[in-house]
């Protein structure tokens, strides 16, 4: 009983209402982190005189087949793309890649499709060059670009925190070619170097 006061005295909740508050927490916890878990890979094919032995086996049966689990393809390197070329990788052709492109660099989130596909909460940022919405954390159409110009230490902090996650979760696949990629902050000394030359 004694810890049941020190509960309710140190969170003002019923023992009950805490047991409850608990569970959603941690139902909450296993839900969104069920949602960035990479899928398992596809097992190797069977050598073809399995096949045929596992042909065999399952023409007596009458059993109804699982469908086949989604596979992800494995990402296709771009290499270096314009912003104009990126605008093709936005999800809506299931066929190609998801890409988005932060300071430059140019990351497959195809894996992420319930996300940046065409009815994902974040689809705004699908083929397009995310580098100032992230560090704004914005969605406003007019911030899909690499212009840093303006931001603070505080938005850099949180579109390198961005960045990092983008590394950890993504393939990178390509990079923007120099001129979109100015103003993502990459080269942008050396261009700013060869301007003062000329």
């Amino acid at each position: 009983m004694e810890i049941a006061e020190a509960l309710q005295a140190y969170t003002g909740l019923t023992p009950g209402a805490a047991a409850t508050i608990l569970a959603l927490m941690v139902a909450t916890y296993l839900l969104v982190s069920s949602l960035f878990v990479a899928p398992a890979p596809a097992p190797p094919p069977k050598p073809p005189q399995q096949q045929r032995e596992g042909e065999k086996a399952q023409e007596g049966k009458e059993e109804e087949e699982e469908p086949m689990p989604f596979v992800y393809p494995d990402p296709v390197e771009v290499g270096e793309v314009t912003l104009e070329q990126l605008s093709a990788y936005d999800g809506k052709d299931s066929a190609k890649q998801i890409l988005i492109a932060i300071r430059g660099q140019v990351y497959d989130v195809s894996r992420g499709r319930l996300f940046y596909g065409p009815q994902g909460p974040y689809s705004l940022f699908a083929g397009r060059d995310a580098t100032r919405a992230l560090a704004l954390m914005s969605f406003d159409p007019n911030d899909l670009t690499g212009d840093l110009d303006g931001l603070s230490p505080d938005e850099l902090e949180v579109l390198q925190d961005w960045e990092e996650k983008f590394k950890e979760r993504y393939p990178r696949v390509g990079h923007l070619a120099c001129q979109d990629a100015a103003g993502s902050g990459q080269n942008t000394a050396g261009l700013h170097h060869e301007e003062g030359d000329a």
